[in-house]
């Protein structure tokens, strides 16, 4: 195991190293003066200049790259163009709103879509299992835009039962925190929940054919320790491979979810330092969403030995 985990850091130090690089050079073979873009055309060259310095372009090139590597390995990822505030810093500020987003529909992910699994599989071909399916084709099909403006329409302009947008942090309440967050986790929880459901289904009927299961159910088992002692346990390595890449794959629907809804999170800051070339922020979210990609992976591949003593590294 340990010298397993050794080649997995030495392969994750590899994979951000080539991350960095493209980070690094989307900034600098972008078409056009960067400096430039970023300062508008109503700047004058000394604004130009000053911005040019701020973001090391008057180096050579792997001269850049080297002391652009070196602030990053030590934790500087410079500051933003137009909040003048260090960038961790700006992240951080947004943190809590995306953080939030992420673990409701994670939770809600799993819990439902786990559930919907084992009882259609349990089902096994019957009106459960087909209501469930179909059910799990629609929410993996609508795209996650779609379903937030429906449920802003109904629930939030129609019935006025939750507010339409914004964020109330944890600290003003846990009521106000839940209620402006309940429509954008639905919106942004329907296709992991079809996503997780469907491939615990397939997980499950494969266990539940195999002969120990019906050795089990002859000698008197009950429903649910066959389905959650006995199934849930032998087939739960391809879910938790659908739990890590859903966590992941989260980032991107994170951005259009924040939209929607004007949550001020990390995935509305980055939007917002796309519209404003803020490059050094970019650069940084796209860096920590990546190691934690990678990280993520590898806590993935661990697991796997804790949840089925048959792994081995």
């Amino acid at each position: 195991m340990g010298a397993y985990i050794l080649r997995r850091l030495i392969s994750m130090i590899a994979v951000m190293g080539m991350v960095g690089i493209f980070v690094f050079l989307l900034l600098r073979l972008a078409p056009g003066d960067a400096a430039a873009m970023i300062a508008g055309p109503m700047a004058t060259q000394q604004m130009v200049d000053s911005i040019r310095e701020q973001l090391g372009l008057k180096e050579q090139l792997p001269a850049q790259f080297f002391h652009w590597a070196l602030d990053i390995i030590s934790g500087n990822f410079g500051n933003s163009i137009f909040a003048g505030l260090p960038v961790l810093k700006v992240i951080s500020q947004r943190l809590e709103p995306t953080l939030s987003l992420a673990i409701l529909t994670m939770s809600l992910s799993v819990g439902v879509g786990i559930s919907f699994g084992i009882f259609a599989a349990w089902s096994g071909g019957g009106v459960l299992d087909r209501m469930l399916t179909a059910f799990s084709t629609f929410a993996y099909s609508v795209p996650v835009f779609v379903v937030g403006y429906c449920l802003v329409y109904f629930f939030a302009v129609q019935t006025r039962w939750l507010p339409v947008q914004g964020y109330v942090s944890i600290e003003d309440g846990l009521r106000p925190w839940f209620s402006h967050l309940i429509l954008p986790t639905v919106a942004l929880g329907l296709p992991y929940i079809a996503f997780i459901a469907r491939i615990t289904r397939a997980s499950m009927l494969e266990v539940l054919l195999e002969d120990y299961m019906r050795t089990a159910a002859a000698k008197g088992a009950s429903t649910y320790s066959i389905l959650f002692h006995h199934a849930l346990k032998n087939a739960s390595a391809p879910i938790l491979t659908v739990i890590g890449m859903s966590f992941a794959y989260l980032i991107g629907g994170v951005v259009v979810i924040e939209t929607v809804f004007n949550l001020p999170g990390v995935g509305r800051l980055v939007i917002d330092a796309i519209d404003n070339r803020d490059y050094p922020v970019i650069q940084g979210v796209l860096i920590l969403v990546s190691g934690l990609y990678v990280v993520i992976n590898l806590v993935v591949d661990l697991a796997y030995t804790l949840i089925d003593p048959r792994i081995r590294y």
